[in-house]
């Protein structure tokens, strides 16, 4: 992998983003990524997926900061194509560099982490940050979403957290909030 610029947002943790990666029909497929915060950054794909498979064949794509929990949600709970590789939505990206360094299975999947190196990257918007909760719930429900029926997970515990970050979406979200939560609703029929 060769030296590139730097992240263009400060990462800790585990920081959700929003990563494209092109296909072999030429369009740019729109799923949701983990970042692990470290030197170098890593983020793990689970299963045979299509981020999975246009890293593997591919070797990179964009890694994306973006506000709106709509896009998040369609990311992390659709398959979504589009013609150019940055979202409208995206404050921030990164076009990244990936390599995968190890791979192993639980609970009956396939996972493989993966380095991610920017190459190019640049900041969009700068916003002042605000606490929303319902922003927040809508996260930690696609989150929960994405793992129902997956090998490994309990699905009674995951509808338990999907019924409490509704709660909190319903009383706490804005408009954006409760598009997403439809939108999740839908996709995922929780």
């Amino acid at each position: 992998m060769t030296a590139g610029p730097d992240w263009p947002v400060e990462l800790r943790g585990i920081t959700e983003s929003v990563v494209t990666t092109l296909g072999p029909n030429d369009r740019w497929n729109v799923a949701a990524l983990g970042l692990f915060a470290g030197d170098p950054v890593t983020a793990r794909t689970w299963g045979r997926t299509r981020t999975w498979r246009n890293f593997t064949e591919r070797g990179g794509g964009y890694v994306q900061f973006t506000p709106d929990p709509v896009d998040f949600v369609d990311a992390a709970c659709s398959i979504r194509e589009t013609d150019e590789p940055v979202l409208d939505s995206a404050h921030a990206w990164a076009e990244t560099e990936v390599e995968a360094v190890d791979e192993g299975e639980e609970g009956g999947t396939q996972w493989v982490d993966w380095e991610l190196r920017p190459v190019e990257a640049a900041v969009l918007d700068r916003t002042v940050p605000t606490t929303n909760r319902g922003y927040y719930a809508v996260v930690e429900a696609t989150v929960a979403a994405s793992r129902l029926d997956v090998p490994g997970y309990d699905t009674e515990t995951l509808r338990e957290r999907l019924a409490y970050f509704t709660d909190v979406i319903e009383n706490c979200g804005g408009e954006r909030e409760q598009v997403a939560l439809r939108r999740l609703q839908e996709h995922e029929d929780v």
